[in-house]
């Protein structure tokens, strides 16, 4: 049976909104508590975080039991830092990874679910969910494109890795679902907001 890990990746600055996104509430939580409970509703395993700015405020106020923690040091260099400090820590038994974004705090629980699936299924090298409005995050890299994963840089995840094999992608289709908005603006925040909102009282 394959081994299917899951990265949440939270360790960029925030820089256009001026606070850490990480710690915005939604309902109460924090972004990043949301993004956390969707992936501990799984069976990916083992679950890291990665954090950078803001790490010890992240930690006092978030529940992170049974997760283990990455320090990325050099997270203002860009999100492809983050993959790499933890393509560095993986155990060697891990098949696969599913990067999640710290940031999507509406990300769906039976969507990364069928990530691992099909994975099970199919063995496929990167798998992706085709969402109703296309194709979207989170994302399954295999182990056999690790290493070119790691040679990315800059303030990109594994964008130029899908670009390259974009032909050999396996969508899966979860249509039944929105694609999950991530936070860069405040406009942003406001939208997931009301998002959530409209979810929770239907």
């Amino acid at each position: 049976m394959s081994r299917i890990a899951a990265v949440i990746l939270a360790a960029g600055s925030s820089s256009r909104l001026g606070e850490p996104k990480q710690l915005l509430d939604i309902g109460g939580q924090p972004v990043l508590a949301h993004t956390l409970a969707a992936v501990r509703q799984t069976s990916l395993a083992p679950l890291f975080v990665v954090l950078g700015h803001a790490a010890d405020e992240i930690e006092q106020r978030i529940d992170l039991h049974e997760v283990q923690m990455i320090h990325n040091l050099d997270y203002s260099s860009g999100q492809s830092s983050s993959v790499r400090a933890a393509l560095h820590v993986l155990p060697p038994d891990v098949d696969a990874v599913v990067f999640i974004l710290g940031d999507q705090p509406l990300v769906a629980p039976a969507v990364i679910e069928r990530l691992a699936d099909a994975y099970g299924t199919g063995n496929a090298s990167i798998i992706q969910p085709n969402y109703r409005e296309g194709r979207g995050n989170p994302v399954l890299i295999s182990r056999a494109l690790f290493e070119e994963l790691a040679q990315i840089t800059g303030d990109t995840g594994a964008r130029p890795l899908i670009q390259r094999h974009r032909d050999a992608i396996h969508l899966v289709d979860v249509t039944a679902f929105s694609r999950p908005d991530d936070i860069d603006t405040r406009e942003d925040y406001e939208r997931i907001q009301r998002a959530f909102s409209a979810r929770h009282n239907e």
